[in-house]
């Protein structure tokens, strides 16, 4: 089960908006942020996708979820305005958002590429 954010557990695990104005990650590996919504078909059909990555990945890579119904601010925040909204968050560097149902091969290229996390190491 992946874990869902709030505003006050994404301040502690990813980015603390209140205390820094630029970027500071504050995750200890990278992290992949599902925006999405309940009702949304789409975030239906990624769901099961991100979980089987948290399970091969696992240990590498932190896999978090966030609620754009429930936490607004959040979505806000970085301007997600459809759904679902992907967030790739690498350790060191600026995170980047792809929109879309992405396909597993495409998780799996940008997590390699953005994150620069694989699997074999």
């Amino acid at each position: 089960m992946l874990e869902h954010l709030t505003k006050e557990t994404f301040k502690e695990k990813v980015f603390n908006f209140e205390a820094n104005k630029d970027w500071k990650f504050e995750g200890d590996k990278p992290c992949l942020i599902d925006f999405y919504a309940d009702w949304c078909g789409p975030c239906k059909m990624v769901a099961p996708i991100l979980e089987e990555l948290a399970k091969e990945y696992e240990g590498k890579l932190n896999i978090f979820k966030v609620d754009t119904e429930d936490q607004q601010e959040l979505a806000a925040m970085f301007g997600v305005r459809s759904i679902p909204s992907l967030l790739f968050v690498p350790k060191d560097g600026q995170p980047q958002m792809a929109m879309g149902a992405l396909p597993k091969d495409s998780f799996q290229k940008a997590i390699k590429e953005v994150l620069k996390v694989d699997i074999e190491n």
